[in-house]
Parts: structure tokens; sequence; C-alpha cells
């Protein structure tokens, strides 16, 4: 039986992208693809790709947001939730109940947060990257799962440095996946 994912997204979809493109590699089911914005293109790769969507944007409360998330993602019951490019902190409750990773653009636990990319370049570091870790209720802090070194060439700015990372990411979540999905018990 296919293990069960659901994919949240904020954005582009590049790196969603690639986990939908290896759902017959990976031998998932992905039961949905939930975005917070309702104009983020992740929504129309996933339709193109057959993939249910559902969005969800934080219009009342935090609060109100967090019981809705972890509702709608109950339903789908996933064996493995995948934040990709999803620009909102899961509420503890969330993380708590359905085991969640993460990519992040930086070789953590250095530049968590929302511009790792952009505080790698301004630290002046030479060697940057990518990180797939277990969400828990910080921003970017759970247990790294795996990483992957980017370096940093001169003349780099934000953009050309955060592309490359992203090409290392698609592989690297791909791979992540692969690596956690025979650990991960079967939702009840």
């Amino acid at each position: 039986m296919a293990h069960r994912l659901v994919v949240l997204a904020s954005g582009s979809g590049t790196l969603a992208q690639a986990i939908f493109d290896a759902r017959e590699e990976l031998g998932i089911e992905i039961s949905a693809v939930i975005s917070d914005r309702p104009a983020a293109m992740v929504l129309d790769r996933a339709t193109r790709m057959g993939i249910h969507t559902e969005v969800l944007p934080v219009i009342s409360s935090r609060d109100d947001w967090g019981v809705q998330i972890i509702e709608r993602v109950g339903r789908y019951k996933p064996d493995l939730v995948v934040s990709a490019g999803f620009m909102r902190i899961l509420p503890p409750d969330f993380v708590n109940r359905f085991p969640t990773i993460n990519s992040h653009p930086a070789l953590l636990p250095s530049f968590p947060g929302a511009h790792a990319v952009r505080d790698a370049l301004a630290a002046g570091v030479t060697t940057s990257g990518t990180t797939v870790h277990w969400v828990d209720d910080g921003v970017d802090t759970g247990p790294i799962i795996t990483q992957m070194e980017v370096p940093v060439l001169a003349g780099d700015d934000e953009l050309t440095l955060h592309e490359r990372i992203k090409k290392v990411e698609r592989g690297l979540i791909v791979a992540t996946i692969a690596l956690i999905l025979p650990t991960l018990e079967p939702y009840v």
C-alpha cells in the first residue's frame, strides 16, 4: 500500500513538482496539496498532475487557522506531511499529530527563518546549502534529517544563490522522503 502524503506549499511549486514527478518512484499517493495563498502557482501545477488542491488562507485568527489546518490535513490521514515552500508556522498541535518535514534553503542551524539566503550572503559565508528537517514547534529548529552543501560563488546575489540551492533542494527532498518512508508508521 502506498504511503499517503499531504504537501503544504505557498509559492511557485518547483519543490512540490519534484515530489509530484517522483510519485511512482517513491510509491506514494499525494492526497492533497494545501496552500495558504489562492493564487499560488503550486495549485495549478498540482491540478495539472491530477492532485486534489485546497486553499486555506489565514483570514481569521491564527488560532482559528491552526484548528482548521489540523482538521483539513486530518481528513487525508497522511503518513507524512511535506512543507514544500510553505511560509506559515504550523501550530504545536499540528506537528505533534502529523509527522512533518520541511526543506530549508540553508545549512541549519545557521540562518533559520524566511530570509535564509539573504542572511547567509550578509554573513559572508563561502558555503550555504539546503536542509531537510523534522518540523517541531519552533522556526526551523526540528531535528535535521539530511543536508547538502552549495558553494557561494563570487558575484552571487540572493536570486542566483537561491536558484542554485533550489536545484539541489529538489533532489534532496525526494531522496529524504525515500529515506524516511520505511520508518513511518501508517496513520491511524
